[in-house]
């Protein structure tokens, strides 16, 4: 245990002192690659996390899994990254942070090598689908803990290289990178798996990880200090504020009370839940109630996710410069184009182009809810050594309502869907989960415009 800690606690000042004529250089140098690093690094993260998204026609098709099996699956990864999340996001207040990402990456690629492995030999033996199921639900789960290494120590490393008067441009660029791993495991997965199988989604994306694993061990930096570099504040010539000379501990004890976190939390897990309801059942969605191909299905929801990318990227922009540092104009502007673009889809019809626009306008704008609610807000009530405490409040908030949305929702499908004579779904009704997903829209970002001036005091 002791080594354990050794190994993972943020790194000490290195006794090698750059030179004052160099500082400025080396210091700029050093945070682009981190910063730039640990962004595609995280990006690669999520398409190690989205896999079960593209091959559930698949494994249904091939009468592996139902939907209600799927969502249970899916739910173990949320419930245990959830949980993960809050726990790792008060560790990784004290870790070094190239090492405690680099972990969580190693073992995510692990662990979707390994299913698509089982994927192949359930073709070759024929493995009954119980056992498929226990084994994805196992699998899945340890996939959640080590997704859950991801986000904290990424952010932490933006507030250890980044001044607060540039950190909301920052927060807004990193917080694309869901969206663009989306993108990425919706577009080159769904062209893999609709060539080769499911099996080879997953092994397709443990090779996308092991390329971040990669990236993150050449380019991330953990402190400014441990590289002979002065404080971000001295650097930054930012005032020293008094939290900041306060333990650790004692912040985040802070955090934990403040009522402020806890209304983000219950809108950041609103927002979830209709992001990863489209996330992870809109392929689905296309195939069965709009007659998509896998392919196209799949183009759709990855492409749109581009529009995600575009909103996360504003936000900042939009938030401190449009609207001059308030925070609810843009979550009450963006929300209501979000629920418009997600009620269009789920409640017309359209062709391929079309409902690009539709997922698009939602992924634009409810990324730029995202990113002001979840990221913007949650970072005006903490200090810089607390980061970690607030996104795991928020994360654990987040991701167990993004759990239980694919157990309802799976259920929820299943329900409401008729078996042809072999039993197989045939037709299904997707109306009464498609009002759960667009209410929660809608309380995502009603919640933390209500008394957000004194939340914020």
């Amino acid at each position: 245990m002791a080594s354990l800690y050794s190994y993972f606690r943020i790194s000490k000042p290195s006794a090698d002192k750059v030179p004052p004529e160099k500082v400025n250089a080396e210091y700029k140098r050093l945070r682009q690659r981190t910063f730039w690093g640990a962004t595609i690094a995280y990006s690669l993260y999520y398409v190690c996390r989205m896999t079960l998204g593209v091959v559930k026609q698949p494994l249904i098709d091939d009468g592996v899994l139902g939907a209600g099996a799927l969502g249970l699956i899916g739910s173990a990864m949320l419930f245990v990254y959830a949980f993960g999340k809050f726990f790792n996001g008060f560790i990784a207040d004290y870790c070094n942070v190239r090492r405690f990402m680099a972990v969580g990456l190693a073992v995510s690629v692990g662990v979707n090598l390994l299913m698509g492995a089982l994927g192949l030999l359930h073709g070759i033996v024929g493995l009954g689908s119980t056992l498929v199921m226990v084994l994805f639900f196992i699998l899945w789960g340890i996939n959640g803990w080590a997704q859950s290494m991801g986000s904290p120590p990424g952010v932490i490393s933006l507030s250890r290289w980044w001044p607060l008067s540039r950190r909301g441009t920052v927060y807004s660029i990193f917080s694309s990178t869901p969206y663009l791993g989306k993108a990425i495991t919706m577009i080159t997965t769904g062209l893999i798996v609709g060539a080769a199988g499911w099996q080879w989604g997953f092994i397709a994306a443990s090779a996308a990880g092991a390329l971040g694993l990669v990236i993150i061990l050449v380019f991330v930096s953990d402190t400014p200090e441990s590289k002979g570099l002065p404080s971000i504040q001295q650097i930054s010539g930012e005032p020293i504020r008094e939290a900041d000379t306060k333990p650790t501990r004692e912040l985040q004890k802070m955090v934990v009370r403040h009522p402020g976190i806890w209304v983000i939390a219950l809108s950041s897990a609103f927002i979830y839940i209709t992001q990863y309801a489209i996330s992870g059942w809109g392929v689905l969605f296309l195939q069965k109630s709009k007659d998509f191909s896998l392919e196209g299905a799949t183009q759709v929801i990855g492409i749109s996710e581009v529009a995600g990318i575009a909103g996360t990227v504003m936000a900042g922009w939009l938030s401190d410069t449009v609207f001059r540092g308030s925070r609810v104009k843009p979550v009450i502007i963006s929300g209501i184009l979000a629920l418009a673009g997600l009620a269009a889809f789920l409640f017309t019809g359209g062709g391929y182009v079309l409902n690009i626009v539709y997922v698009g306008v939602f992924s634009l704008f409810i990324g730029i809810v995202y990113c002001v609610v979840a990221g913007l807000m949650a970072l005006d009530f903490v200090p810089r050594k607390a980061t970690g405490a607030a996104l795991g409040i928020v994360g654990i908030s987040s991701y167990v309502a993004a759990g239980l949305q694919d157990i309802v929702s799976g259920l929820m499908i299943q329900g409401n869907s008729t078996s042809d004579a072999l039993g197989a779904p045939d037709t299904y009704n997707f109306t009464p989960v498609a009002v759960f997903w667009t209410a929660a829209c809608l309380l995502s970002f009603i919640l933390p415009v209500m008394g957000w001036n004194r939340l914020k005091k």
